[in-house]
């Protein structure tokens, strides 16, 4: 997954960058950019409005919220605004000078760390539960075939076992087989349970999980940038009490889903188990946080979907036009069946939680 995605010839270092293939929050309207620049006024409110108000975006894409938010904040907050894209592919040719490109977070940053649709492309690894316990799931990079393989290491598996509960017993099978390589385990040789389930299909164990010890310390990491201010995921996610059975790799080109083969042809994806990076995020920041729906979020932030009054299409045609286009916007962006179901993650350092959050 890592060079798949961040390889030389990676899907987010080649290419035309996100916004050639899916469709984020930051793409589908200006009222996301408009809500994260009211998110941005509380927390220089918090902070005092000092002269140099960082905002870094940590997965930036092309640049494309940074530029909104720029372009929509009021001159006098726009002039202490410092953007910073990090980003591992090229600068674009057409970003803006006064907007920095840079390959890590920096530190020291006063003001706001936004992470949308960051985690979910930080690497893990995928273990499937067996009769012998979990055990990572191994992949062809050229066919995405997979095979069960060793244990995860001890690391993998404490975190596990206390942030993705073990699925009780396997669904019902036809029939189960061993089979067990002579050569010994590799990449694509492994001893493997294996099995043929409804329909002839090949079911490897029961349940899977998605190990997320790698996204905890990449956020830790940078909540650990922040020395006064905010930071801010934003991304698809799920809880303890609720991880999906059959975990969620996926794969995403040209704007469909894919089989999640890591070639560098598509995005490799899966959703973060977002208490688990809060609660990483919670030992370096030493505050409160709030984990929220984006519907509640943004909601909380003005961008409510309601439809207008049918009144204002007699007083106002143009005005009923623009506010009922705002309104669809705003309704895709909180849809809890679509990109209303992120989860935001606040993680405040050094400032009080009631003053950056919204209500």
């Amino acid at each position: 997954m890592e060079r798949a995605l961040y390889g030389p010839d990676g899907f987010f270092v080649s290419g035309g960058g996100p916004a050639a293939h899916f469709r984020t929050s930051v793409h589908a309207s200006p009222a996301f950019a408009a809500c994260l620049l009211r998110q941005l006024e509380l927390v220089d409110a918090a902070l005092g409005h000092p002269a140099r108000l960082d905002v870094v975006d940590v997965g930036a894409g092309r640049g494309e919220l940074l530029r909104a938010l720029l372009a929509q904040a009021a001159p006098e907050l726009a002039a202490r605004i410092n953007p910073v894209a990090v980003e591992l592919s090229p600068r674009p040719a057409d970003l803006p000078p006064e907007i920095a490109w840079q390959a890590d977070i920096p530190d020291a940053i006063t003001g706001l760390l936004l992470a949308t649709e960051w985690l979910d492309n930080v690497p893990v690894d995928v273990a499937v539960h067996t009769e012998a316990g979990w055990r990572l799931l191994l992949v062809n990079p050229k066919t995405g075939e997979e095979t069960v393989g060793p244990p995860p290491s001890p690391t993998g598996t404490t975190w596990l076992t206390h942030w993705w509960p073990s699925p009780s017993a396997p669904p019902p099978s036809p029939m189960i087989k061993e089979f067990v390589s002579a050569e010994g385990p590799d990449q694509d040789t492994n001893s493997l349970i294996t099995g043929v389930g409804e329909g002839g299909s090949r079911r490897e164990g029961w349940g899977r999980g998605e190990i997320g010890v790698g996204r905890d310390l990449a956020w830790a990491g940078a909540v650990g940038k922040v020395a006064r201010g905010l930071a801010l995921a934003v991304d698809y996610g799920h809880l303890r009490d609720s991880r999906p059975l059959d975990g969620t790799l996926t794969g995403y080109r040209g704007g469909r889903q894919v089989p999640p083969v890591p070639d560098g042809s598509c995005d490799v994806t899966a959703h973060v188990a977002m208490d688990s990076v809060a609660s990483a995020g919670e030992r370096v920041a030493r505050c409160a946080y709030s984990l929220v729906s984006q519907r509640e979020a943004l909601r909380a932030l003005g961008a409510d979907g309601g439809r207008p009054p049918l009144s204002l299409a007699s007083r106002d045609p143009a005005g009923y036009l623009r506010a009922l286009a705002a309104a669809s916007a705003a309704a895709e962006l909180t849809d809890p069946a679509g990109l209303g179901g992120h989860l935001w993650l606040r993680q405040p350092v050094g400032v009080a939680l009631d003053a950056v959050v919204a209500r």
